[in-house]
């Protein structure tokens, strides 16, 4: 991205920011395996932390600049939740229009589809103006023969300056029979989302 700048995302304070550099991760799975000498105990240890560096590295050839989420057990029920900024450059010779959005944003990566109640609509981001927004309940797969529904929430912020630069907010959590507070969380938090000053 050439005309990225800083920029601040209010995350709520029960949520975790997610160690994208693999710094975090590495010191974690040392602690982890010095608590045992099980062989199969490490093994179990060694795979689950593969898993995550694959999923961070993931993040980061995809544009990740910050991840966070939460797991949080409330009286009626445990709410699962991630959020991801991603910085997303417009190819050269296109534009970022509403139809290329519809095409890209909001696609099932399980089965390559857009989900029947997707929606793409505008939204108005205090700090930033009108932006383009999609939402809908897409498949995921986790692994090879694991599927999981999420409630999705992508906002694309234009980069102040460049006409090619974007941040997409994106937010999802498999809590579906929450759907209207799950999309009233996601926009709240994404409406705190401001560029700073370079």
């Amino acid at each position: 991205m050439s005309g990225a700048q800083r920029f601040v995302l209010d995350i709520p304070e029960h949520w975790d920011e997610i160690d994208l550099s693999g710094e975090v991760l590495a010191r974690n799975r040392a602690t982890a395996l010095a608590s045992t000498t099980d062989v199969r105990e490490k093994a179990r240890i060694n795979d689950m932390f593969r898993q995550g560096r694959e999923l961070a590295r993931s993040a980061r050839r995809h544009g990740a600049l910050l991840a966070s989420g939460t797991s949080t057990l409330y009286d009626d029920g445990l709410f699962l939740a991630y959020g991801m900024v991603f910085a997303v450059t417009t190819p050269a010779g296109s534009e970022l229009t509403l139809p290329v959005l519809s095409a890209r944003l909001g696609v099932s990566s399980a089965t390559g589809e857009a989900p029947r109640d997707r929606v793409i609509t505008s939204a108005a981001v205090a700090r930033v103006g009108t932006v383009a927004r999609v939402t809908g309940t897409e498949t995921t797969r986790l692994t090879g023969d694991i599927e999981v529904q999420l409630l999705t929430m992508h906002t694309m912020m234009p980069v102040p300056g460049t006409a090619e630069d974007f941040l997409v907010v994106t937010f999802a959590s498999p809590n579906l029979p929450l759907q209207n507070e799950v999309y009233d969380l996601f926009d709240a938090i994404t409406g705190t989302f401001r560029f700073l000053p370079g």
